[in-house]
């Protein structure tokens, strides 16, 4: 299937990016109307719309829906700079139209004041009372985890790609189970410019924070883990930093080749990078055919080795209901045939009758 374009790329960040801040920030601002906000319920409306958004635009975009993915990302060598910039633009848009689509609705209700009301992010004074470098802190690490998690989960050497959106989202919600008392929960500069927009000026002068700590926190994730782990292959063209870790293989036989999400997530898409042959204890993967051969053989080699061996391991004859694999001598060598005596006494060799 033919790669996703830029346009339908960007437009997916937009649109799960929409879906997430209007969905986050409304379980947020509807049930803070109604008197019953609830951390476990906010935690999991979040965690379960970027789950839901990851796997319908996964295959398409990667499934960022957030500045500081996008960045970790980069630094980590799985996506170009040259789009980082397009992605937080998608992203940005998509959250504060998403925050203007839940602003409109929320003129439902007539006492509603969007004014701090707005699911925006805050500390000190204007939230919890919780300090500023601890909420720096909090929202670095927490960052930190879940570029880690994206990274594990869409690494083309994990086996079980399809759950990698289940995990992701319920990373999510865990990260708001712990960080919603403290500062609302970021993790994202594009969640938090979103609603803040609509939500006053003290919302709009604390951004900062909200927009650094994440994007500090990603960068450590991206330069950490292909440090720990390694990585499949070289960093793609024109992405963060490279190390002196060897690349390590992105499957073994018998393993599936990596799914669309994950290749969306491993954006090697230079004729060099892709024509780079992944090689594992004597086999290479050969990535037009999807299959595996003997190091030294091309595809076609193998395959006509592997013909020929099943070809000649087919029955060849069979009698008396046994299947022979063997094929049967039609005449013996010269010193086996045996002595025949003729009725004459006349003596000579000759090959014994089949009877």
């Amino acid at each position: 299937m033919a790669d996703s374009t830029l346009q339908q790329k960007l437009t997916a960040e937009v649109l799960g990016t929409f879906v997430l801040v209007l969905f986050g920030c409304g379980s947020v601002v509807y049930a803070g109307q109604a008197g019953a906000a609830s951390i476990g319920t906010i935690g999991l409306t979040f965690g379960i719309a970027v789950m839901v958004m990851v796997y319908a635009f996964g295959r398409v975009s990667g499934a960022h829906f957030n500045p500081a993915v996008s960045v970790g990302a980069a630094v980590g060598g799985r996506m170009p700079w040259r789009e980082v910039g397009l992605y937080v633009v998608a992203q940005v848009v998509g959250a504060v139209v998403g925050a203007l689509a839940l602003f409109v609705l929320m003129q439902g209700f007539d006492d509603f004041t969007a004014k701090g009301n707005m699911g925006q992010n805050a500390f000190g004074d204007a939230g919890s009372g919780y300090a500023w470098w601890a909420a720096f802190l909090l929202e670095l690490v927490m960052t930190a985890v879940f570029v880690t998690v994206i990274l594990a989960v869409t690494d083309e050497r994990n086996e079980h790609p399809a759950l990698a959106p289940l995990a992701i989202g319920f990373t999510l919600a865990a990260i708001h189970f712990v960080a919603i008392p403290a500062t609302g929960t970021s993790v994202n500069p594009a969640r938090s410019i979103g609603p803040a927009l609509f939500a006053g000026t003290d919302a709009i002068a604390q951004l900062w924070l909200f927009i650094l700590a994440p994007l500090v926190g990603a960068a450590l994730a991206g330069l950490v883990y292909p440090l720990l782990f390694g990585r499949v292959g070289d960093a793609v063209p024109g992405s963060g930093i490279s190390f002196s870790r060897p690349r390590t293989a992105a499957q073994v036989p018998g393993y599936a080749a990596p799914d669309q999400y994950q290749q969306q997530w491993n954006q090697e898409t230079t004729p060099a990078a892709a024509a780079a042959p992944i090689v594992q204890d004597g086999w290479q993967w050969d990535p037009a055919g999807q299959q595996w051969h003997p190091v030294g053989s091309t595809p076609e080699q193998w395959q006509a080795q592997q013909a020929a061996e099943q070809a000649a391991a087919q029955p060849v004859a069979a009698h008396d209901d046994v299947t022979l694999t063997e094929p049967i001598a039609t005449q013996p060598p010269a010193e086996d045939r045996p002595i025949w005596e003729g009725h004459d006494g006349d003596s000579g060799t000759q090959v014994r009758p089949p009877s």
